[in-house]
């Protein structure tokens, strides 16, 4: 394992934890998603990486092994997540691979784009109760083996608590 991951400390022996993968230049942002991944009672494997090269890079070079899902920030210096999601889509070896672009603000128009060009859902990064409300719902519907690519009428995803 190196320095970029961490196993969630509530990983059961008997269970291979799923493997989450997030690329977001923002250390604030990485922090907290992996504080919120770390404490659902869903056994995790957690990877971050802080650019869309070298999120490209890493995929690539584990074409073999992909993460559960990917966690796509849409703002990031190098290559924007839009670039990355296009690049998965259009390789045979990335593009069955879940990615729920990860984003500060929400525009239709850009959802839709995502959406036609292969992602899985459209999260706005709002406060952490959602957060983890969506992280959970995830992690869900992975351990149920239920974690598909929904209709256009549910891409764009918030589970704000009541």
């Amino acid at each position: 394992m190196n320095e970029d991951e961490t196993v969630n400390a509530s990983v059961l022996p008997t269970r291979l934890p799923f493997h989450i993968l997030l690329a977001d230049d923002d250390s604030d942002d990485r922090h907290f998603f992996e504080k919120i991944l770390n404490e659902i009672p869903i056994p995790t494997r957690f990877t971050a990486l802080t650019d869309g090269e070298k999120l490209m890079t890493y995929l690539f070079k584990n074409s073999a092994k992909l993460p559960d899902a990917l966690f796509l920030d849409f703002n990031m210096p190098r290559k924007n997540g839009a670039e990355c999601l296009s690049a998965i889509t259009l390789s045979d070896k990335l593009k069955h691979l879940p990615v729920i672009i990860y984003s500060t603000s929400l525009h239709r128009d850009l959802a839709n784009q995502l959406y036609n060009n292969g992602a899985y859902y459209y999260i706005r990064k709002t406060d952490l109760a959602d957060l983890r409300n969506v992280l959970f719902y995830i992690l869900t519907l992975l351990e149920q083996g239920k974690f598909m690519r929904p209709g256009r009428e549910q891409f764009i995803l918030s589970l704000n608590p009541v």
